[in-house]
């Protein structure tokens, strides 16, 4: 089982509920987490997620540890690239810690639809 955290920026909520909503089969099949906001988005499309605090809250740090602590298979991050958050210097060790760990990390959803497939293909052959 994949162990998978999903994250969103208030502009994104929206298209990573759709996401996850498109690739349900892999995401039902899995264990994921998500900030705090997110999490309810997506538990609302009707999968299992534990969620943590919200990002500005420290979700993005709790995530981080997560990932540090290789507790996490993959994360799917949609950035709001264009927005100012007060959170940044916790996104950007999230992503540092992703990189430092080789922890599969999508940051938009066309990167997020390669790793799944990749996902998917990966859980196929097991």
């Amino acid at each position: 089982m994949k162990r998978i955290a999903v994250i969103a920026h208030d502009g994104m909520k929206a298209e990573m509920v759709a996401f996850v909503k498109d690739h349900s089969a892999l995401f039902s099949n899995s264990k994921l987490f998500a900030t705090g906001t997110t999490g309810q988005y997506v538990q609302q499309a009707g999968l299992t997620v534990k969620k943590l605090l919200s990002g500005p809250k420290g979700g993005d740090a709790q995530i981080a540890s997560m990932v540090a602590e290789g507790k996490l298979d993959a994360v799917i991050f949609f950035r709001d690239a264009l927005g100012k958050h007060p959170h940044e210097p916790d996104v950007q060790m999230l992503l540092r810690l992703c990189d430092l760990h080789n922890v599969a990390l999508a940051t938009n959803p066309s990167t997020a639809k390669l790793l799944v497939l990749g996902l998917e293909a990966q859980m196929a052959n097991e």
